[in-house]
């Protein structure tokens, strides 16, 4: 009896939501699409996502009715778009609760930027709806009925989330992937998958319950072990328990080793973004730096007399440091001879001739890593490639410029992209892969894959959050780097302005971390990097495989039932 009343609930349930319309339709897929946020970090509760794609299956379910029951291509395609202005309020509620915390830094300089405010909460979300949108519409376009409709919303919103990825420079934050990425265990399928094949994962597993509401399945209980193993729901479980069990196996083989040499120390100043980053502060700054870092620790009791690299985060400076020798002089009084500090800057070029209208009759500013030998020579510098729209530098800035717009960052013209990802060299380390903010983000494309470059030893991921104050924005952040260690099979080193710094073994283990919002140091052994992950040799081959196996399996299975439309 109690099966029966839960089968009910479930059918009923199912019925409410295929079965709106109008205002209440709308709310439905928004609600469902902000549950889905609490999936992903600090919360990582993938129950959540489960609700958000099982409510996907039942609203795609019931967006043919607006379109008749003709099987006509017209017929199709009405459903497919009813389908995709579902997916639109999904994705939007989805990106607002997920997102909602980009808006802290409009209030940053709130004299300046607070009334774009809405911009950045509503505005950024409503695009990248258009995203779920599209895989909502491809989706309808494989439906029928049955487990089939789970591959197909698989392959329908993993295609679009690759795109997301990819398309306008690319903005995968919090993919639909990180529910399972999130954990540590779960997420070490990636090194094979990546984060777009574990995307096609997560929805297809989260999905699966939505079987429950189909009449043919709920009326009668499951009985049996083996009967219920081939129900839609314990193949998921199966799958599940198979990924945490490969993952557990994986880590329990391969535990954390370090390389000798290298004794790193990560500065985290906690810098509010604000007021106090100006230059006419760049000596409280600059002391407030070097007291941090020269503070002594259980493993440094001689301050920095025994560590060989210093690391501080990205745009440690409210000034150009490569042009200011008093500075520079500063800085490497305090670095050990044979010690190297690496540390995020802004950079500067002069004016270039016959250039752009954007470039030119000025200077060329570059965010930039720079790595700064004892006495404050510099003897390497990265380039940022992959800059942040409207953060680092204003698209369409011709246009926008006219209206009073300018990018958060304060450099005249915004920033420019480095030539190419190329390795950083600082001796004492093995090839370093530097990673400016969030060039972490981008599975697959945080390492140089140029024929004859050698395969990086470690990561280094600088970075300033300050923007995002004590909001999930920062844990998300972090959670995304680490994924990449995963995939990549190398550790990670992660110095962030106010948090979270932290050192990243091969596997995705945190081995060392400072928290959120506190100032201090880090002191950190470097992890040895792993062997080469399969898919750090062939990184769209996992995710190309898992996309075509969720479609074979939507237009395989619909075979053997009638299209539904």
């Amino acid at each position: 009896m109690r099966h029966l009343n839960q089968a009910g609930f479930i059918i009923r349930t199912a019925h409410w939501i295929i079965l709106s319309s109008g205002w209440t339709r709308r709310l439905i897929a928004f609600a469902a699409g902000a549950l889905g946020a609490l999936a992903m970090p600090p919360f990582d509760l993938f129950a959540a996502l489960a609700l958000t794609m099982i409510a996907a299956v039942w609203l795609i379910d019931g967006s043919g009715r607006a379109a008749g029951n003709s099987s006509s291509g017209a017929s199709l395609f009405r459903s497919a778009l009813s389908a995709a202005g579902d997916g639109w309020w999904l994705g939007f509620g989805y990106f607002v609760a997920g997102l909602w915390w980009l808006g802290a830094a409009f209030l940053v300089e709130a004299d300046q930027f607070a009334w774009a405010l809405p911009l950045g909460v509503f505005g950024l979300p409503a695009g990248l709806a258009f995203f779920t949108a599209l895989g909502f519409f491809l989706s309808r376009i494989l439906w029928s009925s049955g487990s089939a409709r789970l591959f197909a919303l698989a392959a329908g919103l993993g295609a679009s989330e690759w795109l997301r990825a990819t398309v306008l420079t690319g903005f995968p934050w919090n993919d639909f992937g990180m529910a399972l990425g999130g954990n540590l265990m779960l997420a070490q399928v990636s090194a094979i998958t990546g984060l777009h094949g574990l995307t096609f994962i997560a929805i297809l597993l989260a999905a699966s319950p939505a079987v429950l509401a189909d009449s043919s399945l709920p009326v009668q209980p499951i009985q049996g072990r083996l009967r219920f193993l081939r129900h839609p729901i314990g193949l998921a479980c199966l799958a599940l328990a198979g990924l945490a069990a490969f993952g557990a196996l994986r880590l329990a083989g391969n535990p954390t080793a370090y390389t000798p040499q290298a004794r790193l120390r990560i500065m985290q100043p906690n810098l509010p973004q604000d007021a106090k980053f100006r230059p006419e502060n760049k000596n409280t700054i600059l002391e407030n730096y070097m007291r941090l870092s020269g503070s002594t620790s259980a493993e440094h009791p001689n301050g920095l007399a025994t560590v060989t690299h210093l690391i501080w985060p990205e745009s440690a400076f409210p000034f150009i440091l490569s042009r200011d020798a008093e500075a520079l002089a500063r800085i490497g009084s305090i670095v050990p001879r044979g010690a190297y500090l690496v540390t995020g800057a802004a950079r500067a070029e002069p004016p270039r001739q016959n250039s752009s209208a954007r470039n030119n009759n000025r200077a060329i500013y570059y965010n930039s890593i720079h790595v700064i030998e004892s006495g404050g020579a510099i003897a390497d510098t990265y380039d940022k490639v992959h800059l942040v729209p409207f953060g680092e530098y204003l698209p369409l800035a011709a246009i926008l410029e006219a209206v009073r717009l300018r990018q958060f960052v304060h450099i005249p013209g915004g920033f420019d992209a480095g030539g190419r990802a190329r390795l950083l060299a600082v001796p004492g380390l093995p090839g370093v892969a530097p990673l400016i903010c969030y060039e972490s983000i981008f599975s697959g494309d945080v390492i140089p894959r140029l024929t004859g470059t050698e395969r990086p030893g470690v990561m280094l991921n600088v970075t300033n959050d300050g923007w995002f104050g004590r909001t999930p924005g920062p844990y998300q952040h972090l959670a995304m780097a680490r994924l990449r260690s995963i995939e990549e099979g190398l550790p990670l080193v992660r110095a962030a302005n106010t948090g979270i710094s932290a050192v990243v073994d091969s596997y995705g283990r945190i081995v060392a971390q400072l928290a959120l919002g506190s100032a201090g140091i880090l002191d950190s052994r470097l992890p040895v990097a792993g062997p080469a992950t399969p898919f750090s040799r062939w990184p769209l081959a996992g995710p190309a495989a898992l996309g075509f196996l969720c479609l074979a399996g939507a237009l395989v299975l619909r075979r053997r039932r009638q299209l539904p439309v």
